[in-house]
């Protein structure tokens, strides 16, 4: 997949479940994790936080390059962050305010209730 050779997702799988999830448009249309690039499409990556990121493919490789080498595999298109979009990224960063990176387990929910009861 293009999207993992191209560095713009640290994993095939992840690249695929962006797709099927709709987070990745090809010239405006929603894209399957199977479609066909060709040089010149111009790609929409919606990224966390409300935030996109817009590429236009260059060249493709058969197999995974370095990362500097990848980089040459697309143009980045994306404008660069408003300051008041610098500002909230600053402001989340310092408050520490993250999504949850997964459900919260069953075991978790125990653990917590233990320490909310103190002991």
């Amino acid at each position: 997949m293009w999207l993992d050779v191209a560095c713009l997702f640290k994993t095939r799988s992840l690249a695929r479940t962006a797709c099927l999830g709709g987070k990745v448009e090809v010239n405006g249309r929603v894209a399957r994790s199977g479609r066909l690039l060709r040089k010149g499409d111009e790609l929409r990556i919606t990224r966390g936080g409300g935030r996109s990121q817009i590429v236009v493919v260059r060249d493709f490789a058969h197999r995974h390059v370095a990362r500097a080498v990848a980089h040459a595999l697309y143009e980045d298109r994306t404008p660069p962050p408003s300051p008041e979009e610098l500002e909230e990224r600053r402001l989340r960063r310092t408050l520490g305010v993250r999504a949850p990176s997964r459900p919260v387990s069953k075991r978790d929910r125990r653990a917590l209730r233990r320490l909310r009861e103190g002991g």
